[in-house]
């Protein structure tokens, strides 16, 4: 075991959040191919942290673009307990209306902010993030009312305060990175020739010029000595971009984007290293 994994590895808690293109199946089915590592746990595109909780890293830099979602988890790391509280009468008054309710107000208490946004999650539909131009919130309501999940926010914030918690952009994310380190990458995965907005990251485009700029900023961390594993689309223009320079691999997992099972079927995405 590496030196900066919890020694509690073997107890890894799932996500708090349910995330479009969040890595539990990578988890799940390839928990086998994380490297060691001596230094810190670096991850960019945070999301809903699968990587992060099944380390958990003793020592971590973690960031997203996303500021709703990031203020959520320093509330989580410094006052769980509230936000917890504020949960329980979400659930209470938890309707189509009072849904619609909370999805326009927009909050300053990063504290209401922070159960606002898993209450959001938890009840939208397919717990999909997705804003408007403006950056208004604008998913409909799904169908799951559960609001209270077995959450254990009390070791969530335990290991949060472990982690230097960041929104910025990616490329001085990944240029802190040092020998020893680990970096995690998962961008969205746009690709080239998709600049009319594949993924919609926040209320900006993840554009081709992004993918660049990704790998330009990998490349020069692979070469301070950082271990590094990305994934991302299983595409030629991504496979052009990295090979010469990484190793690449595919692997599979589970299409679950069709909401009827018999339309669900076997993928593959890369793993670059």
């Amino acid at each position: 075991m590496n030196s900066n994994v919890s020694s509690a590895c073997s107890g890894s808690i799932a996500p708090f959040l349910k995330w479009a293109g969040g890595k539990r199946w990578l988890v799940h089915k390839h928990g086998n191919l994380f490297p060691d590592f001596s230094g810190r746990y670096i991850e960019p595109f945070l999301g809903s942290g699968a990587v992060f909780f099944h380390l958990k890293p003793e020592d971590a830099v973690i960031s997203d673009s996303n500021s709703w979602l990031i203020d959520t988890y320093v509330a989580l790391r410094d006052d769980w307990q509230s936000v917890f509280e504020l949960l329980k009468k979400h659930q209470h008054k938890h309707s189509k209306n009072y849904y619609y309710e909370m999805r326009a107000f927009s909050l300053e208490d990063k504290i209401e902010r922070a159960a606002q946004f898993i209450y959001l999650n938890r009840t939208c539909w397919n717990g999909l993030f997705r804003v408007n131009l403006s950056g208004k919130f604008n998913v409909p309501i799904g169908t799951k009312s559960n609001v209270l999940l077995e959450d254990g926010f009390l070791e969530i914030s335990e290991i949060l305060s472990n982690a230097n918690i960041l929104n910025v952009d990616f490329e001085k994310v990944v240029d802190l990175a040092v020998e020893g380190d680990f970096l995690f990458v998962d961008p969205p995965y746009t690709v080239k020739h998709n600049l009319n907005g594949f993924v919609k990251y926040n209320e900006k485009i993840f554009s081709w010029d992004d993918q660049e700029r990704l790998f330009y900023s990998l490349r020069r961390a692979k070469e301070r000595g950082v271990k590094i594993m990305l994934t991302n689309a299983n595409h030629s223009s991504i496979l052009s971009l990295y090979e010469g320079f990484f190793d690449i691999q595919e692997i599979e997992r589970a299409s679950v984007i069709s909401a009827n099972k018999d339309f669900r079927s076997r993928t593959t995405e890369l793993l670059i290293s």
